[in-house]
């Protein structure tokens, strides 16, 4: 396995293609796994070091959510992303971020684009989510329309600024599509959180992209043994609620495991059990699916 420098030295600058002209490298990196051990002993005590090798300590630190000695370790990286994909990045309000400027530089002659087998259908169970795909056929319609709309559009800002007009009133009309540039620095800590939401199944596809690059890409090769225990306690971890134990506990006592759906509606949590329409109950049910407690039909 490298070292942390030499693994810092290869990746540096190395720019990891996402969607059509994306891009994610890293800048640097402050700190290493055992940058969070010596964080976590500092804090626990020098007896520590008898007790727990790096590897267990980390695994402890992630597995009870002792979350200050991952604050010790920090990445930068530069990032092309599309601007409606960067609105969602921006939410996540624990970096420090330094952004390409269309107020003082021309902006940059970059968009999305998306292939026609690439349209996906609005989900009817999420609303904010999406599920299957568009025709190819009608998928290449909208492709073409698409390429109009884009050179149009960077037409008109282009005639704008070839008539003096300034860059902050010429940018007004580019759509979400054009990608901008920036540098956004975090610690190791709020970085995972980032990963954790970005990278679960039910995060927009583009921004899944960009965060699956990342961690597996950048974080896993400068910290491995933080990058599995992030995967064995939080992405790939499955958390029950105290409702959902209860279903778990009827549904034991009923004898029927695994248990068909009409006896997971029995022993369902009791303020469900009125409700037409129940996201809760729809995730329980997924997870004990999941766990083969309930059989899929």
């Amino acid at each position: 396995m490298p070292t942390n420098t030499e693994a810092l030295e290869a990746l540096r600058w190395k720019k990891f293609p996402v969607l059509n002209d994306g891009f994610v490298c890293l800048v640097d990196c402050m700190g290493d796994d055992s940058a969070i051990v010596q964080a976590a002993r500092t804090s626990y005590g020098d007896g520590t070091r008898r007790v727990s090798d790096d590897r267990t300590l980390i695994r402890y630190l992630l597995r009870h959510r002792h979350t200050t000695p991952f604050e010790m370790a920090e990445v930068k990286l530069m990032v092309r992303v599309p601007m409606d994909c960067w609105r969602q990045w921006i939410r996540h309000r624990t970096a420090s971020v330094n952004e390409y400027s269309t107020r003082y530089s021309i902006a940059i002659d970059s968009m999305q684009t998306t292939e026609p087998d690439g349209w996906r259908l609005q989900a009817t169970s999420n609303r904010q989510g999406s599920e299957g795909f568009l025709s190819l056929e009608d998928g290449t319609l909208l492709t073409e329309l698409e390429t109009q709309f884009q050179q149009s559009a960077r037409a008109c800002y282009q005639a704008r600024l070839e008539r003096g007009i300034a860059r902050e009133q010429a940018r007004k009309d580019l759509p979400l599509s054009t990608y901008t540039e920036a540098y956004w620095k975090c610690d190791l800590h709020n970085l995972l959180h980032f990963l954790l939401l970005r990278m679960e199944g039910h995060a927009q596809l583009e921004i899944r992209e960009y965060a699956t690059i990342i961690g597996e890409e950048i974080i896993r090769p400068l910290f491995p043994l933080t990058w599995q225990a992030f995967l064995d306690y939080h992405l790939n971890a499955l958390t029950l609620s105290g409702l959902e134990r209860g279903v778990i506990q009827r549904l034991t006592q009923s004898g029927e495991i695994p248990a068909s759906r009409e006896m997971f509606m029995r022993c369902q949590d009791p303020s469900w059990s009125d409700l037409a329409r129940c996201r809760e109950r729809d995730e329980c049910l997924e997870k004990l699916e999941m766990l083969g407690l309930v059989r899929t039909e």
